[in-house]
């Protein structure tokens, strides 16, 4: 049995499926689905299963990803899954759940394409994609126009300016 298997096997006994429809599914015996699922604490009626798991889940005593049992630090913050890879697999799956602020949203125009574009949380954004920095920071030269200066070294010419008014002044 490979992971990926024995991961869809969690999944669909987590789903309330029996074993076999899921060997069915998968393309294993019901006897290779029912074991996997006695050793990893998936057996019992699949509807009192699956009311168990989101219990556990609930209560942050299963992995919300996968459904395995959580071992809960003694201080600090409460686990909710049981692997960094677990963690981004359920983010990735529920994008929705994220709380974000209103104010965090800015309305920009691309630097380079000129296009408007959305960006969350970062107001000194300047171009909408990759592409847009890499046209505008590299390919100057190509598309004729003036070389590329760096915000750092804009300043720093400022401050020599200034300086030399400043001297020249005295």
């Amino acid at each position: 049995m490979t992971d990926f298997q024995a991961k869809q096997i969690r999944e669909l006994r987590m789903r309330g499926v029996g074993y076999r429809a899921i060997a069915s599914v998968i393309g294993l015996s019901r006897d290779i689905v029912r074991n996997y699922c006695k050793t990893h604490g998936l057996d019992g009626l699949a509807s009192e299963l699956t009311i168990n798991m989101k219990e556990q889940m609930q209560q942050g005593k299963a992995c919300l990803s996968c459904g395995k049992e959580l071992k809960q630090p003694a201080t600090g913050r409460k686990r909710k899954f049981c692997s960094d890879s677990c963690r981004r697999e359920w983010w990735a799956e529920h994008s929705d759940s994220i709380q974000r602020k209103e104010t965090a949203f800015y309305d920009k125009n691309c630097a380079y394409c000129g296009d408007t574009f959305t960006v969350y949380g970062n107001k000194n954004r300047k171009y909408c994609s990759h592409t847009c920095y890499v046209h505008d920071r590299f390919w100057r030269k190509e598309e004729g126009r003036a070389p590329y200066v760096s915000p750092s070294k804009s300043e720093e010419e400022k401050n020599e300016s200034n300086e030399m008014e400043i001297d020249t002044c005295r």
